[in-house]
């Protein structure tokens, strides 16, 4: 097995991770590297086999051998790795796309550094090493777009810190984390900002169930009659088929080093009035009331829903986002490529299809099966 030129991947074993590593086996020749938590590198292996064989089913045959599981924690000092262990993998790496998170809204702000900045710093380190030993070409991090955190109006790509609060400890660990690569300089740094990554557009497959898709169960329930909620605010939510094909095609666009891009709906955000007309007529449900979240009174709730709106609220402050995500850069490099995002009015059914058929999550349904001959309703 040839083992030059190779590309390092972390979080490939998580919802985006998996599409990731899908196009790099399907669309590269190049062989893969992946960082995955286990006790040992065997099983490890056995994970990776496991997530091959979701994701690609009868065609994970056709690229046995191709990726290597090695067992690491991205937040341990040196990867959790030996020295030697590191060099080896330095010397054998040209692209390196991290993954990496901890998505958690809820957790205490030091558990989410420890993973997303502390992640960030070692994975940083071992790129100097790749640079040293091996010649890196690039190094990838996938981020997000809500850095913004409460940033009003409109948010550049080459925006980062400007003052702004955040909604949640996961925003806050992100900007710290990109805070950490605009200190970097000798590094080939290309930063992608995803928004609010939902299912595939074509198939509705997801593995993730959360943000837009806890409130839309609830509702389908008929548990939340009134939401806070602005009914014009955007709700930038891009399918995860467009950010996968984004992060493979930018992790090697000669143009994108050292430089962010925002991969976010842009002008084809849907706003929240508009998702909740189509998740009533879908679920056939009246239409929530949408109300600012300044004159929403939880009080007044149904004691019986209470603990619906306490389980919600990590994702309610995303309903009255005042933030618009200005990814001009972006789609200069991936218009020409013929990667768009498309409005989550087009593909929001297809969406529901997959979590109601699925149980939203309860009844699991492989990437492979989705995309087979599996018919939803």
């Amino acid at each position: 097995m040839n083992r030059q030129g190779e590309l390092l991947l972390t979080g490939v074993t998580g919802f985006l991770g998996i599409e990731v590593l899908a196009r790099c086996l399907e669309r590269d020749s190049r062989n893969v590297i992946a960082l995955v938590r286990a006790p040992d590198d065997q099983s490890a292996q056995q994970r990776i086999n496991d997530t091959l064989a979701d994701a690609l089913g009868d065609a994970a045959a056709e690229h046995e051998g191709r990726v290597q599981a090695v067992a690491a924690d991205v937040s341990r000092p040196g990867l959790g790795l030996s020295g030697e262990k590191v060099r080896e993998l330095a010397e054998r790496t040209r692209t390196v796309v991290h993954c990496a998170a901890s998505v958690s809204f809820a957790q205490p702000l030091a558990c989410a550094r420890q993973v997303n900045v502390g992640g960030t710093s070692e994975m940083l380190s071992f790129a100097e090493a790749a640079m040293q030993h091996g010649g890196l070409e690039r190094y990838v991090h996938v981020s997000t777009a809500f850095v913004s955190g409460t940033h009003p109006g409109r948010f550049y790509e080459k925006d980062l810190y400007l003052g702004q609060g955040f909604r949640n400890t996961y925003e806050q660990s992100k900007c710290e984390a990109e805070l950490l690569l605009r200190a970097t300089q000798r590094l080939p740094v290309t930063v992608l900002r995803p928004s609010i990554v939902v299912g595939d557009r074509h198939t509705g497959w997801t593995a993730a169930f959360n943000v837009i898709y806890w409130p839309l169960r609830a509702f389908a329930k008929g548990l939340l009659k009134a939401v806070p909620a602005v009914p014009t605010s955007p709700l930038d939510v891009v399918p995860v088929d467009y950010v996968a094909d984004a992060i493979h095609a930018l992790a090697q666009h000669p143009a994108a080093a050292g430089h962010t891009y925002h991969l976010t709906a842009g002008a084809a955000t849907t706003s929240l009035g508009e998702i909740a007309a189509i998740a009533s007529d879908y679920f056939d449900q009246p239409t929530p009331q949408l109300i600012p979240p300044a004159d929403f009174d939880l009080g007044a709730v149904d004691p019986a829903r209470q603990r619906v709106f306490a389980e919600a609220a990590a994702y309610f402050p995303y309903f009255s986002v005042q933030t618009r995500f200005d990814n001009r850069q972006t789609r200069a490099l991936l218009d020409p490529l013929g990667i768009h995002a498309t409005p989550l009015s087009d593909y929001l059914d297809r969406l529901l299809d997959f979590a109601t058929h699925s149980l939203w999550g309860k009844r699991p349904i492989t990437r492979a099966q989705a995309r087979g001959s599996l018919v939803y309703g």
